[in-house]
């Protein structure tokens, strides 16, 4: 009986039921649409922050140890520690290993160059800086698997005009756009490195006279240092150098999670279970920790400048999406409660029938609140179907990728939907179960 009367009231007054309908379809459309946007915005995010650059930087141990005697540095200008190109694939093994996206190693030497002349055989000198690198490297992980990585993915805004060089032995090389100003170099020219590479023909890609000899295939545009030196191979340096299988510096690129108090907190004041969290929280500073571990002699550091500024700019959208959802959610409990409030008025007649005939004050508000969230339950199937098709255009319009249905924001809607019907509607059927029958029969 109870649900024929529950289903028979939801049938009449089918203006206060549209309009209730309504308000909570577009209210937990606006939810929905935010809460799936807000679930999926974060991967999507730190995607698109990949673009700018690494986020990490890996050194040996050696270079942060300082040698200052009355507060001069006694370290040789020339010095510096390297690090086994043969350790990197053990990046590929650290607990958060599916979050590093890329790494590039980098060796960096200063050297002479000069253009080929007709008449000289060598033309103007030139001190540039030479940067061994990977650009689209294959490496092969512990696991066999292959790993292509390089700066192309650590460095994407780096723009190349004609392509970049090849590593299959190829006596190749990009020229940053100054030094290709400077020396009047273009795409298809050589030049010279006029550091005695102490190989024979063979032993590097083209030696002339213990020269080395590359040709320009690209002119990179980077806004940085890179515009003024010679990027390179990462083997072509070492061999001029002779360290073989040897780097300086590691650019990491990793997917994190923003860090909050708790992950600014010193690892070494973490209780266990502390510790267990923070290991398996993908932060900046524990996937910095964990290749460290993984990588023994190196120091690990975060590039403060990129990290923070993902973690601010994605706090802030996320703080936004929670606002709209908060106003939508306000404004849909406002419109309820004012429905609610002009159908409570209309069926004071009926209310005081119901209570003439036996109905106690918790009968009728929970017959009241029956319908009312018989409602939430279909206003907050509606909104989640306009909700989903809003996400799906905001995803596609902002980041590409549209996000999928979830069970569990499904869920959360319908719940949602419920909690702002009964908070919406609490004076008025409030006010409904406190209702004296006689003076409503009496018409008073």
């Amino acid at each position: 009986m109870f649900l024929r009367l529950v289903a028979d009231s939801f049938g009449r007054r089918p203006r206060h039921k549209l309009l209730t309908g309504a308000a909570l379809a577009l209210g937990m459309g606006v939810a929905t649409a935010a809460l799936s946007v807000s679930l999926d915005v974060g991967d999507r995010l730190a995607k698109e922050f990949r673009s700018l650059g690494a986020n990490l930087i890996v050194t040996p141990q050696a270079d942060s140890l300082p040698l200052e005697i009355g507060g001069v540095d006694y370290r040789p200008v020339n010095a510096g520690a390297y690090l086994p190109e043969a350790d990197l694939p053990k990046l590929k093994t650290i607990f958060w290993h599916n979050n590093i996206i890329a790494f590039a190693p980098v060796f960096e030497m200063r050297t002479e160059v000069s253009r080929f002349s007709l008449d000289r055989h060598f033309g103007s000198k030139f001190q540039v800086n030479m940067i061994g690198t990977w650009v689209s490297h294959s490496l092969k992980l512990p696991d066999g698997a292959q790993f292509v990585t390089g700066v192309e993915k650590t460095n994407p805004w780096w723009k190349v005009e004609g392509r970049w060089f090849q590593e299959n032995g190829e006596a190749t090389c990009v020229v940053g756009r100054n030094l290709a100003r400077k020396m009047d170099l273009r795409a298809g020219d050589t030049f010279f490195i006029h550091q005695d590479s102490g190989q024979k023909p063979g032993e590097l890609p083209n030696v002339y006279e213990g020269k080395t000899v590359l040709g320009v295939v690209g002119i990179l545009e980077t806004g940085g240092a890179e515009d003024d030196a010679v990027i390179v191979p990462l083997k072509t340096v070492q061999a001029i150098a002779k360290k073989s299988g040897q780097y300086r510096r590691l650019y990491v690129s990793a997917l994190t999670k923003p860090e909050d108090a708790f992950a600014k907190r010193d690892p070494k004041t973490f209780t266990p279970a502390e510790y267990d969290k923070w290991f398996c929280t993908p932060y900046i500073s524990s996937i910095a920790f964990q290749i460290q571990q993984e990588l023994p002699g190196t120091d690990v550091r975060v590039i403060r400048r990129v990290a923070e500024g993902e973690g601010q700019i994605l706090t802030r959208v996320r703080m936004l999406l929670w606002l709209v959802t908060g106003a939508a959610l306000l404004a849909a409990a406002l419109a309820v409660g004012a429905s609610a409030a002009a159908s409570v008025i209309e069926r004071r007649t009926e209310i005081g029938l119901m209570k003439a005939l036996g109905a106690g004050s918790g009968t009728v508000g929970f017959l009241l609140a029956a319908e009312q969230l018989l409602l939430a339950l279909v206003g907050g199937g509606i909104g989640y179907a306009l909700g989903i098709i809003l996400a799906r255009l905001l995803g596609q319009k902002i980041f590409g990728a549209a996000p999928e249905p979830s069970l569990i924001v499904f869920l959360v809607v319908i719940a949602l939907a419920a909690c702002v019907t009964l908070l919406g509607s609490a004076l008025p059927l409030r006010r409904a179960s406190r209702y004296q029958p006689a003076p409503i029969l009496r018409g008073e």
